[in-house]
Formats: C-alpha cells, sequence, structure tokens
C-alpha cells in the first residue's frame, strides 16, 4: 500500500504567494524556477502545477514548492488543485526537472559574477538613495544568498524589497536562478545560511 503524501500549505507575507511543504524531497540538492508555462516544459512537476489555471510561477527547491497565482480565489481552493496535482506528480515517479534543465545550467562562477555585476550596475545603486544596500554572499549551484545592509536591515519592508525589487530583477537577467536566500539577520534570530556561533 502506498503510504499518504502529506503536504502543508502555509501562506506567506504576499496574499498571491503560497509555500507548500511535502513530507519528502521533490527535488534533492537543487532548486529550480519557472516563470510562466513555457519555462515549464523543462519540468514534469512544475508543468503539472501550470496546469491549474490561476498559477503564475513555481519555484521548486528540496522539498518545497512555491506558487504565485492570480485572481481572487482563496488559497484553501486553489492549494487543494496544487496538492492534487503535486501528488499526482510524485506518484507518477517522474523527475521534478529534467536532465535538459540541470545540463542547461550556467555554472556558479557564471550566476556569482552576473549576479554581483547588477548588484553593482542597478540594484545597489536605488539602494544607496535610501541608505540601504545588499550584497551577494555566496552562490550554491545555482542558488543565491544575499544580505541586506545599512536602511535595509531590520527594515519593516525589507522582505518587501527583497522580493519585489531584488528577486524580480535578478530573475529577469538571469532566469536559471532557482531559490533567492535572505542571509539577513533582521531579528538576530535563526538564519537559514550562516549558523550562529555559539
Amino acid at each position: 500500500m502506498e503510504t499518504e503524501i502529506s503536504i502543508i500549505g502555509e501562506p506567506t507575507a504576499n496574499p498571491a504567494v503560497c509555500k507548500f511543504t511535502i513530507d519528502r524531497p521533490v527535488h534533492p540538492g537543487g532548486s529550480a524556477y519557472f516563470a510562466n508555462r513555457d519555462a515549464a516544459k523543462l519540468s514534469p512537476l512544475a508543468g503539472k502545477i501550470f496546469e491549474v489555471d490561476v498559477v503564475e510561477n513555481v519555484l521548486i527547491a528540496e522539498n518545497q514548492i512555491t506558487v504565485t497565482k492570480s485572481g481572487f480565489e482563496p488559497w484553501p481552493t486553489v492549494g487543494k488543485q496544487i496538492g492534487a496535482k503535486i501528488r499526482e506528480h510524485i506518484h507518477a515517479g517522474a523527475p521534478a526537472v529534467s536532465e535538459e534543465f540541470t545540463r542547461g545550467m550556467p555554472p556558479e562562477a557564471e550566476i556569482r559574477d552576473r549576479v554581483q555585476k547588477l548588484l553593482e550596475r542597478e540594484i545597489n545603486p536605488a539602494l544607496g538613495m535610501h541608505g540601504g544596500w545588499v550584497e551577494l554572499i555566496d552562490v550554491k549551484k545555482n542558488a543565491v544568498y544575499l544580505r541586506l545592509g545599512g536602511g535595509c536591515q531590520g527594515c519593516g519592508a525589507a522582505d518587501m524589497t527583497l522580493k519585489q525589487g531584488i528577486e524580480k530583477s535578478i530573475r529577469e537577467m538571469i532566469p536559471e536562478v532557482g531559490e533567492i536566500l535572505d542571509t539577513t539577520d533582521h531579528a538576530a534570530g535563526r538564519n537559514p545560511y550562516y549558523q550562529p556561533r555559539g
């Protein structure tokens, strides 16, 4: 008998975005972002999720899938449809992303260089006008680790700055980037990348 697949949907600060955590890895050791249906041709899992009409983009990372939707249909309704598509994909046993997607990924050094240039040329001059800045901490595979500083650290709008501004710019310029993670210690609490020294 097949084990039940547990999926937990968590709304985010952005009402258009919901994060789904699955009780098993769907894309172990990797992350992949699909900006639209067309891009999802290289991902059997994202392709399934895009079958739900209101889905706008999909980020797959390890055991988490972050989905952005359009329209006013509530997440509990849309989430059930997305959960069904995720389960359908897992039961089919297909990979989350194709070999072709993985082969087409630029090397870490190239992603690092392109992100760094974008930060220096466009993003930091704009943030500087508000007394803030962002620095590139690391690139692992196609995951980008950033830290916000100056006026951005601890700012209540920092998450929106990252999601709406910085992340959008990076994705437009470097579509191969997967996860974009904020390592800033906004509240001196849990940090997804750097462990506090004890």
